[in-house]
C-alpha cells in the first residue's frame, strides 16, 4: 500500500451562468497576480533609482516580502480600495494569483544566483487575457457532489454537470482510501476541466515477470523499440491532422482576425475558424497522451525494470525538418508517465547518460563506432561482422546496462559499469556483451544521429 498524491480531472459542462462564473474567477487570479508583481517592479525599479543617485543602502525606499503570506497580506489591505468588486468572487482566487506570483519571483530569484539548475528564468512578466485562465481552490466547500456521481461542487460557484462520471474517485473517497487536497479550475481546448488533487493509497499489483528487463528506444519512425524485437508503430496523431488543420488555416488567413496596431477586433467568422482549429489542437493532443498512457501502463505491468534514455528532447527539436516530428512522439511526456507509474509498483525504472552511445555500441562484441550517420538504419560491425537494425542494437544495448540479482525474490537491479578497454567485449549480467564508451561521445539523441 502506498500513498501518493495523484490528480483526476473531468471535464465540466456548466451553463451560462455559471460559465461566466468561472470566467471571472480566473481573471481575479490574473487581476491579483498582475497587480502584485506591479506593486513589486515599482518598488525595485525605485531602489534601482534611488541607488544610481548615490543615496546609501541604509536609506533606500524599504524593499517588500515576496512570500504568498506577505502578498496576501497587503492585498487584504489594500482590496477594498483597487477591487472593490472583489467580493463577486471567491477569496481563493486572489489568493492563487498571489501564490503564482510569489513561485514566479522565487524561481527568478534562484536562478539569478545560481541557486536553480536549468534554464534561466526570467522576471515575471504581466497576464494578459490570452494566458491560460485557470484557478485553484484550496479552502471551502469544493469536491464530489453528493446527489450523484455527474457533479462536482466549486466555491461561490455552486454545483457543475460533468461530461464524465466522477465514479472512480468518489468510491475511493467512500471507503477513506482518498482525501481530495485542493480542485483547479481551468480553460483548455475550448473546454472547461477540474482537476482535484488527491492523497491516495494506492495498491498497484506487481510486473508479471518481476525479473524481466527491457530496454525501451524510443524514435520517429517507430514510436519504441524494445529489446525483445517488439516494434511500436508511431501512431503519427499530428500528420494525420494536418491536410484538416492547413484547411482551417487558410481558411482563418481569409477572414479578418485581431491587429492590435489598428485596434481591430476579430469577426465573428475567424473567432469560429479558431475554435475549430483549436478543438482539434486538442483532439491531437488527447490522442497522443491516451496512446502514451496505455503503452506506458502495459510496460510497467510486464516488465520488473525499465531502461530510458536521458534524451535532448530541446536540442532535438532544434532541427528545423524533424522538429514536428519529433514534438507529435512526445518522449518527454514518455519518461514522466514511466517514471511515477514505476513508482506506484515497485519498478525499477534507470535512465541511460545522455552520452551513452547506444546506438554506436555493437550489441555482440562491445566494439564502438566513432561515426554513425542518421541514415545508415542498419547497424553493421566491422570487428564481429554484426548486422542488426539500428534501432533494435540500442534497445538491446539499454537493457545491457542492468544486471539481475537471482538471488532475491524481488527485482534486485543494478547499473553494471564496464571498465577496460571499450573494444574489448565484457559480458554483462544478463548475457549480453557490452563495452564501456569513450568519454566524450554523444548520445545519438542528443545529435540526431538516429
Amino acid at each position: 500500500m502506498t500513498e501518493v498524491i495523484q490528480a483526476y480531472r473531468f471535464a465540466l459542462d456548466p451553463d451560462s451562468q455559471q460559465e461566466d462564473q468561472l470566467r471571472s474567477h480566473c481573471g481575479a487570479q490574473r487581476f491579483a497576480y498582475n497587480w502584485g508583481l506591479a506593486r513589486v517592479k515599482a518598488v525595485m525599479d525605485q531602489r534601482k533609482a534611488e541607488a544610481s543617485y548615490g543615496i546609501p543602502a541604509e536609506e533606500l525606499t524599504p524593499s517588500i516580502s515576496w512570500s504568498a503570506c506577505s502578498l496576501r497580506r497587503d492585498w487584504n489591505a489594500a482590496k477594498d480600495e483597487v477591487a472593490p468588486w472583489w467580493g463577486e468572487n471567491s477569496k481563493e482566487a486572489y489568493a492563487t494569483g498571489l501564490a503564482n506570483l510569489a513561485d514566479a519571483l522565487g524561481n527568478w530569484h534562484q536562478s539569478r544566483t545560481g541557486k536553480r539548475a536549468g534554464k534561466t528564468v526570467g522576471f515575471p512578466r504581466f497576464k494578459g487575457k490570452r494566458h491560460t485562465w485557470s484557478c485553484r481552490f484550496t479552502t471551502g466547500s469544493f469536491g464530489l457532489a453528493d446527489s450523484d456521481r455527474r457533479h462536482v461542487t466549486l466555491p461561490r460557484i455552486g454545483t457543475v454537470r460533468t461530461h464524465e462520471s466522477t465514479r472512480t474517485l468518489a468510491r475511493h473517497v467512500e471507503r477513506g482510501s482518498a482525501t481530495i487536497r485542493s480542485a483547479t479550475v481551468s480553460f483548455r481546448g475550448g473546454r472547461w476541466f477540474v482537476s482535484f488533487s488527491v492523497k491516495i493509497q494506492r495498491n498497484d499489483p506487481p510486473p508479471a515477470d518481476p525479473d524481466s528487463a527491457v530496454g525501451v528506444d524510443l524514435g520517429i519512425k517507430s514510436l519504441a523499440v524494445l529489446s525483445t524485437g517488439e516494434v511500436v508503430p508511431n501512431p503519427r496523431h499530428l500528420e494525420a491532422a494536418q491536410k484538416e488543420l492547413r484547411r482551417l488555416q487558410r481558411q482563418a488567413s481569409r477572414r479578418t482576425g485581431p491587429d492590435r496596431r489598428t485596434r481591430q477586433k476579430p469577426s465573428n467568422r475567424w473567432r469560429a475558424t479558431q475554435a475549430r482549429i483549436t478543438k482539434l489542437h486538442a483532439f491531437v493532443a488527447n490522442a497522443r497522451r491516451d496512446g502514451l498512457h496505455k503503452l506506458s501502463s502495459r510496460f510497467v505491468r510486464e516488465h520488473g525494470a525499465i531502461v530510458l534514455e536521458d534524451l535532448n528532447v530541446t536540442g532535438m527539436m532544434s532541427n528545423r525538418r524533424l522538429s514536428r516530428h519529433v514534438a507529435g512522439v512526445g518522449m518527454g511526456e514518455f519518461r514522466r508517465q514511466i517514471e511515477y507509474k514505476a513508482a506506484w509498483s515497485g519498478v525499477h525504472t534507470h535512465v541511460a547518460s545522455r552520452w551513452h552511445p547506444s546506438s554506436k555500441t555493437c550489441n555482440d562484441c562491445g566494439a564502438v563506432k566513432a561515426k554513425l550517420r542518421l541514415s545508415e538504419r542498419v547497424y553493421r560491425c566491422e570487428h564481429c561482422g554484426l548486422v542488426l537494425d539500428r534501432d533494435l542494437n540500442a534497445a538491446r544495448n539499454l537493457a545491457a546496462l542492468v544486471e539481475h540479482d537471482t538471488s532475491s525474490a524481488s527485482c534486485a537491479v543494478r547499473l553494471n559499469e564496464p571498465a577496460g578497454n571499450p573494444l574489448k567485449p565484457t559480458l554483462g549480467g544478463n548475457g549480453y556483451r557490452h563495452g564501456k564508451a569513450h568519454a566524450g561521445q554523444r548520445q545519438r539523441g542528443n545529435a540526431l544521429t538516429r
